[in-house]
């Protein structure tokens, strides 16, 4: 014998939960509140008086820079090129020349030279940044650092042609001279109708 059951969903029509007790539970999407900025509602825990004080809560900040202009900085202490000074050497990355090392801070891939630790011995650097300190340290301590120039590109402006005083002067009478024939030609136009 077959046994006919009604469905279990048919009498949950109308509930709002179907049975399953809060919002959350048996939607799919485990203990998430919703998407994105959702569920700082008017229903059940609403904690939109919190969010109001964060004044960046809403709404887009700020934008992110092009990166044809952002300049990415690799930093390098004095302390650690005095430190790897042989290993460097044996693998040419710096020179000695007389008493001073030069060092070039591109082969070692930084372009920023930066403050920490002490000079013990002679240095040429050449780098792209470099700190108010450092330079301070090196030149204290008879070395010698040079700052790459940057690149500017100088955009150069057409001057725009001014006219000449008299000419637009000229221009404007021509141009009231042009509409005042237009109004006698209407006058005499309306005098004529009124003799006949």
């Amino acid at each position: 014998m077959v046994v006919y059951k009604t469905r279990k969903n048919r009498k949950m029509r109308g509930s709002k939960t179907h049975g399953w007790g809060a919002m959350k539970k048996h939607r799919g999407a485990g203990s998430r509140g919703g998407r994105g900025m959702a569920g700082t509602g008017k229903r059940g825990d609403a904690k939109k008086p919190s969010i109001w004080k964060n004044k960046k809560y809403f709404g887009k900040h700020g934008f992110t820079r092009p990166k044809k202009i952002t300049i990415k900085i690799k930093a390098i202490n004095l302390k650690t090129i005095e430190q790897k000074l042989e290993s460097l050497l044996s693998k040419k990355l710096i020179e000695k020349k007389n008493d001073s090392y030069v060092v070039d801070l591109k082969k070692l891939g930084f372009n920023k030279l930066l403050s920490t630790g002490k000079i013990t011995k002679k240095f040429s650097i050449k780098c792209e940044y470099a700190s108010k300190k450092v330079i301070d340290k090196i030149k204290k301590s008879g070395s010698n650092i040079i700052l790459e120039e940057k690149k500017v590109k100088e955009v150069k402006e057409k001057p725009k042609e001014e006219k000449p005083v008299a000419e637009t002067a000229e221009k404007v009478e021509e141009k009231s001279k042009e509409k005042e024939p237009i109004v006698e030609t209407k006058q005499e136009e309306t005098k004529k109708e009124v003799k006949k």
